[in-house]
């Protein structure tokens, strides 16, 4: 049940940066003014929850060690409080519909969307399936879990080494990903290498199946693009938004078409990509990006912003925006993303002096409180 508060003495973030005002949450929702309780929040900011728009940092939660995958449920409530207490409000859990079998596997992608379903979360979590789109055996099975569990968002992968098996060269890491999904070497080679060869049929029913998943109001997006021709085949079928290019070219290619470019906030954080390939700061200072997602480490977020912030990248508002605004618009989530009157009370707030998240409230409710904060709304 959310509370009816009245915060006084914090700077907040508007779309023109910081400003010293009163905030008012009223029925879950920001309000001008309310006759809520009065919390002094001075030395703090007040700054829209992050929108985290692509993340499968939760795998790790749900399986700490290989094999232990009994109760997805707990593993979800650790993820929540997660979440949480890095100050992210919405979150897209992104879920491997894939032939790597294990946690990415198609099976156990269905037992995490009744998991999902079943679990009571504070933060306001949705799913995106990734589907592997050389899975032709399984286009059938994977569009009923998206009809059956009303999934929002679809994006195309196509994980596959094809450079490699074009040449009749053993894939790199092939022992490893065979341990992972449960295979020996030479049965996963075997699967690899049958799946490849199904290149031409995947150019020729993939469109078809995007059209019905589309049917059924799944947003669509495609992962690692790498050339404007594959940029433009996916915009045709309907895969609007573009996750993670891994090159320029790509990225503009997006950008080309009216596809919203998101990139990883682990990328912004370590300075290029773990991979050696595109820096995401870089095509932020060109425009070329629309949101930052996790990826696979939640405090990347919130560690992106002040460093794009610190490094004289963009200003504070617009890093943020890249976090809240940015994201919810993609997703279409209008009654979020920015601290605004009217809108969901979905926000963190921040020691100024430290930077560290001492709360988060979702829709009014206190997801995670510590600190000097956490002894302030409890004065």
């Amino acid at each position: 049940m959310s509370v009816n508060l009245r915060l006084t003495g914090a700077e907040v973030l508007g779309p023109d940066g910081l400003e010293a005002r009163d905030l008012g949450v009223s029925e879950g929702r920001l309000s001008a003014d309310t006759d809520g309780r009065c919390v002094d929040l001075s030395g703090y900011m007040i700054c829209p929850a992050f929108v985290d728009i692509h993340g499968d940092g939760f795998e790790r939660h749900l399986a700490p060690r290989r094999g232990v995958l009994k109760d997805l449920g707990q593993g979800l409530a650790s993820t929540d409080a997660e979440l949480a207490s890095n100050g992210i409000g919405t979150a897209v859990l992104a879920q491997f519909f894939s032939w790597e079998g294990g946690m990415r596997g198609t099976e156990f992608a269905a037992r995490f969307l009744a998991a999902h379903r079943a679990a009571q979360m504070l933060t306001d979590t949705r799913v995106q399936l990734r589907f592997e789109t050389h899975l032709l055996a399984q286009y059938a099975e994977f569009e009923a879990l998206v009809a059956d569990y009303v999934v929002p968002y679809v994006v195309f992968n196509d994980h596959l080494p094809h450079a490699a098996l074009a040449k009749g060269k053993k894939p790199p890491r092939l022992t490893g990903q065979a341990l992972k999904s449960g295979r020996s070497p030479g049965a996963h080679l075997a699967l690899l290498k049958e799946l490849h060869a199904q290149s031409d049929a995947v150019s020729a029913v993939l469109p078809k199946l995007a059209a019905r998943l589309s049917e059924l109001g799944a947003r669509l997006g495609a992962h690692d693009n790498e050339t404007a021709e594959q940029v433009q085949g996916f915009h045709e079928m309907g895969a609007s938004i573009g996750e993670f290019p891994v090159t320029r070219d790509a990225a503009e290619a997006h950008r080309d078409v009216g596809a919203p470019v998101i990139l990883g906030s682990p990328n912004v954080v370590r300075g290029g990509s773990h991979s050696g390939r595109l820096s995401a700061a870089d095509l932020i200072a060109d425009g070329l990006c629309d949101a930052l997602a996790s990826d696979y480490h939640y405090p990347a977020m919130k560690q992106a912003v002040f460093r794009l912030v610190d490094e004289g990248v963009v200003s504070l508002a617009q890093a943020w925006a890249l976090v809240s605004s940015g994201p919810a618009g993609i997703l279409g989530l209008t009654d979020r993303g920015e601290i605004a009157e009217g809108l969901r009370a979905d926000m963190v707030i921040l020691n100024k002096d430290t930077r560290q998240i001492e709360a988060t409230l979702v829709g009014g409710n206190i997801t995670y409180m510590a600190g000097v904060a956490a002894q302030r709304f409890l004065a």
